[in-house]
């Protein structure tokens, strides 16, 4: 299997509809675009629902069209709404997930089911935001949603999501925040709501504009803010079938396997090397033919058709070969696994004990020797973020070289290994640690060290030590006394082939994935009674044979690039003060909707900045422009936030510009304080 760039095939047979109004029992109306089948009111069709806030006119309209143009040409209606607020959908963004949105989805799914061209069955799909959607108003069970197809998203809004992890404050709160702090500002399109209302619901948008970033780290531990909208709180909510689809690459893939485990024969899972992206268009490739997998599950499901669904593997997993770690790689060489049941009985444990220099098979015969770091803040500088996208060569989000942060770690290596361990699932580590502060982290690492000593990135858990016992009721360390803590990692499948070295690689920070904590802390690990338990493919004569096929997407309307879209990734050090920072910039260029004839650019610029020896000193800046252009019509939106801390308090500070035209419309500005709470 070698597929990578998706076919696109001209559709023919659709009738779309640019807007269809969704009315709501509260007088306010949602935005839908429909893409139907052309003899749907005469024969009926199933329904495909993918529910977000991205702007279905312009924010997502190619890659709406890409997947349910394709939908639809294949016997489905595909309805893409805008959540209220965003788009031209009434109403105003609230927050993520809110009880107000899962409301909505409730009454557009039934709205869906009454429609002529509909039979009465609704699927939905999504990824990401949509991917949390599906799961949430499947908990509701609506009686017309009767399956969904899940994508890189979560079932547990703290513990897997873009704020959290490991009971750490990360720093994608803020990247994601800055972007959603600036998409709620935008406004609706004066040709679907109107010349005379679209200022008048702009303005609504901004009076009720919120500093998404300051609301979550108001809440630091797992409490109810949180719970709200985890489907983890109670799996047997969801009584209709879930296929949980990601890759390696993403950073929502342990949901997947929670999602499988904890709903044996309705949900079944998908993990390809893929990014935070669609697997028909998924990188690192291969990708793979992703919509006619969701066209046989909702075949199947929405239709009745028996086609082998239900008999397909719980878990189709990609096992990846050996590579030299690289920011980006076009394809990841590997193999397909297919999992009949998970947990699997091919999947066997091996355990590795510490010894105070290196990981061993056998149990140490006498104690061992605790060893001390006190990483430089740095320390992760050279890991992958927290959520690829798998954006291309230049967007250099994956790991590199690990050498450089494992020179800030404890290292234990195995000895050269005598034949391939092929990883495959999460690994599980038990510690025995200690700190010199009441606050303090933990950033475990494994990688693949090859006979030259490069050191491979493989994966990582990091954990509060605060958080040890409890998210939802943190408990500082005692300085000085050893504690044993048991973190999960992050689930992977990869091979580390026989002549390589595993090693384990253990530090007291990891950024700018993680904050550091408020004091330069060092960290003790006793070796003794540490272990390391890796998931391991045993017996692959149980497994099943998987197969996909080739990648397919539907032709899209016409686009007019007028610059470039870019991605731009550096690391600067100010050798006098010792600050270092990382910026990545993310700009989609300038383009034309020849349809619709609107002009836009859109860019997301995110800056973090730590002084060396000073944890203090951290500090995120994320930028946010947006334009609109077309005769009748300009407007811009540019925001900005600002993240610094002390020991004991967070200060986040924001503003909002708005132009109609090259008038300023309307500004906000915000600057909140917020205590450390055991973070």
């Amino acid at each position: 299997m070698d597929f990578a760039t998706p076919q696109q095939v001209k559709v023919s047979g659709v009738t779309t509809v640019e807007t269809h109004w969704i009315p709501l029992q509260d007088g306010r109306r949602l935005a839908a675009r429909l893409f139907l089948p052309a003899d749907a009111t005469k024969t009926p069709v199933p329904a495909i629902l993918e529910y977000i806030p991205y702007r279905r006119r312009d924010g997502t309209r190619t890659g709406d069209e890409q997947m349910h143009l394709w939908f639809a040409a294949n016997g489905f209606a595909g309805v893409r709404v805008d959540i209220a607020g965003m788009g031209d959908s009434d109403g105003i963004l609230e927050d993520e997930y809110v009880k107000r949105e899962q409301d909505d989805a409730l009454e557009i799914i039934d709205h869906l089911g009454r429609q002529p061209w509909c039979s009465g069955a609704v699927g939905m799909i999504g990824i990401s935001w949509g991917g949390f959607s599906g799961l949430q108003a499947a908990a509701r069970r609506p009686p017309n949603l009767k399956a969904v197809v899940t994508l890189c998203s979560t079932d547990d809004r703290y513990a897997c999501d873009a704020h959290y992890e490991g009971g750490l404050l990360i720093n994608d709160n803020f990247g994601w925040g800055g972007a959603l702090f600036g998409y709620a500002a935008l406004p609706p399109d004066p040709a679907i709501v109107g010349k005379e209302r679209w200022r008048e619901l702009w303005r609504q948008r901004l009076d009720h504009h919120s500093l998404f970033p300051a609301t979550w780290l108001r809440h630091q531990r797992r409490d109810a803010f949180w719970k709200h909208g985890s489907v983890c709180e109670d799996y047997s909510a969801i009584t209709c079938p879930v296929l949980a689809v990601g890759g390696w690459l993403d950073g929502y893939t342990s949901a997947i396997f929670r999602l499988v485990e904890n709903m044996p024969g309705l949900a079944k899972g998908i993990s390809g090397p893929w990014g935070h992206t669609e697997p028909q268009a998924g990188t690192p490739g291969p990708s793979i033919g992703f919509l006619q997998e969701c066209k046989r599950w909702f075949d199947h499901w929405l239709k009745g058709i028996d086609n082998g669904v239900e008999a397909d593997p719980a878990m189709r997993l990609w096992l990846m070969d050996d590579a030299k770690p690289a920011s980006h790689m076009d394809m990841r060489p590997g193999r397909w696994l297919g999992f009949p049941a998970w947990p699997s009985p091919a999947i066997s444990h091996t355990t590795f004990h510490l010894t105070e220099w290196a990981l061993t098979a056998g149990k140490p015969e006498s104690p061992a020797n605790v060893r001390s770091v006190c990483s430089p803040l740095t320390t992760g500088l050279h890991a992958q973020e927290w959520c690829p996208y798998g954006q291309g060569r230049i967007a250099a989000e994956g790991a590199r070289d690990q050498r450089p942060d494992d020179g800030g770690s404890l290292c234990y290596d195995t000895e050269p290994l005598r034949a391939d361990l092929p990883i495959m699932g999460q690994a599980r580590l038990t510690l025995r640690i200690a700190a010199d502060t009441p606050q303090a982290m933990v950033a475990c690492r494994l990688t693949s060290v090859a006979p030259d000593g490069t050191s491979a990135f493989v994966t990582y858990a990091i954990l509060n030590l605060a958080h040890r016992e409890s998210h939802e009721f943190p408990k500082p360390m005692t300085p000085g006394v050893f504690e044993e803590i048991s973190l999960v990692m992050k689930p992977v499948g990869q091979i580390i082939p026989k002549g390589h070295r595993l090693r384990l690689a253990i530090s007291s920070s990891y950024w700018p994935m993680a904050w550091p904590s408020p004091e330069l802390t060092t960290i003790t690990v006793d070796p003794n009674g540490a272990q390391l338990s890796l998931p391991l493919v045993s017996d692959e004569s149980t497994l099943a044979a998987v197969s996909f096929e080739r990648p397919v997407m539907a032709q899209p309307g016409p686009v007019t690039v007028k610059a470039p879209a870019r991605q731009l990734r550096h690391i600067e050090t100010d050798l006098s003060t010792e600050r270092t920072s990382l910026v990545a910039l993310s700009d989609d260029g300038r383009y034309v909707f020849d349809e619709t004839g609107t002009e836009m650019t859109s860019w997301r610029r995110k800056e973090y900045a730590i002084t060396h020896g000073d944890p203090a000193s951290c500090a995120t800046t994320v930028t946010f422009g947006e334009s609109f252009d077309r005769p009748d019509w300009r407007a811009r939106v540019e925001s900005r936030i600002e993240i610094t801390c002390d020991r004991t308090t967070f200060r986040v500070t924001g503003s909002v510009k708005t132009y109609d035209g090259d008038e300023l419309f309307m500004t906000r500005d915000y600057d909140e304080l917020i205590p450390r709470d055991n973070m």
